[in-house]
């Protein structure tokens, strides 16, 4: 047994023998030794973007550690099986380092899980991309994933790219102008078609996401309905819809077995449960994780399920 796959059973061993309290005890009591200064930056970050539960320390708010406290005692034998899923040792230092601070609050193993050697999504380890490539991007912001994706391969068939947010996409026609065989849709992507409405995040228009109800209408559609030719590649960063996203896109899943990188660090349960999702749909694959976000925070956390 390697170092790594001994410190992750360790800690599993830890959660399975305690209770949700005595894991909550255990994860506040690490955070409240980090600096305070260290403390307001992750507060800050947290409460501006709503997606994991309110930290305050000052106001002895800490649902976001009891949250995951929770997680991590119900579903660790679901981490445990994404684990022993996972196709390489960088992945399982990925999930590793997650863990651990979640559980310790320790920056040290998450710093050494962020990637460093290559742009966002795109592992030239592992993922293998050609001129026949269908590239579908749901989530695509301003085209900077896009871009990333043209600057690292140089060719494709075609591109899609849905984004619900009408400056972003004046931005990315413009950004991408230079490019052809693009299709730029204003529709989001789910398991149904329906009427949402448009949530402007304060902080960025990247993490925009859709509600039942506002002011501003957004029609969704699913993958499976929207696109009949042969899909070989989907990104999805949608900020939490990532699932529905999936079951939308049930069809090509199962039928071309497109290569998959999703984001799954909107919650504290999208980490096992896409892959889970995913296996279900379709066992054809082999699982990676990958990091790119802050040292503070694991964020930027892209599954990417990569065809056998």
């Amino acid at each position: 047994m390697n170092i790594i796959d001994k410190n992750f059973k360790d800690i599993l061993d830890i959660i399975n023998n305690s209770s949700i309290e005595d894991i909550f005890i255990h994860i506040k009591q690490k955070y409240l030794e980090v600096s305070k200064e260290t403390r307001k930056s992750i507060e800050k970050f947290l409460n501006s973007f709503k997606y994991w539960g309110d930290l305050d320390f000052e106001n002895d708010i800490y649902e976001e550690l009891h949250n995951r406290a929770i997680n991590l005692k119900e579903h660790i034998n679901d981490i445990s099986w994404l684990y022993y899923q996972l196709n390489d040792y960088r992945s399982k230092r990925v999930l590793f380092g997650i863990l651990n601070y979640w559980y310790n609050n320790d920056f040290k193993a998450l710093d050494l899980a962020y990637e460093k050697n290559y742009n966002q999504y795109f592992d030239l380890d592992i993922l293998k991309c050609n001129k026949d490539e269908l590239f579908v991007d749901v989530g695509a912001y301003t085209g900077d994933t896009i871009q990333s994706y043209i600057d690292n391969y140089g060719q494709y068939k075609k591109i899609y790219a849905y984004e619900i947010t009408t400056k972003n996409i004046e931005i990315m026609k413009n950004y991408l102008k230079n490019y052809s065989n693009i299709i730029y849709k204003d529709n989001a992507i789910s398991n149904s078609h329906s009427i949402y409405y448009l949530y402007n995040n304060e902080i960025s228009s990247s993490a925009n996401k859709i509600e039942k109800n506002g002011n501003i209408k957004v029609y969704s559609t699913t993958l499976d309905s929207d696109i009949e030719e042969k899909i070989t590649l989907i990104k999805m960063d949608i900020e939490g819809s990532e699932e529905k996203a999936l079951l939308g896109s049930i069809n090509h899943i199962k039928n071309d077995t497109p290569k998959l990188l999703i984001s799954v660090y909107h919650n504290h349960h999208d980490i096992w449960k896409i892959p889970f999702l995913i296996y279900s749909i379709n066992c054809n694959y082999n699982f990676y994780l990958r990091c790119y976000g802050n040292k503070y925070y694991p964020t930027e956390i892209v599954f990417m399920a990569i065809p056998k």
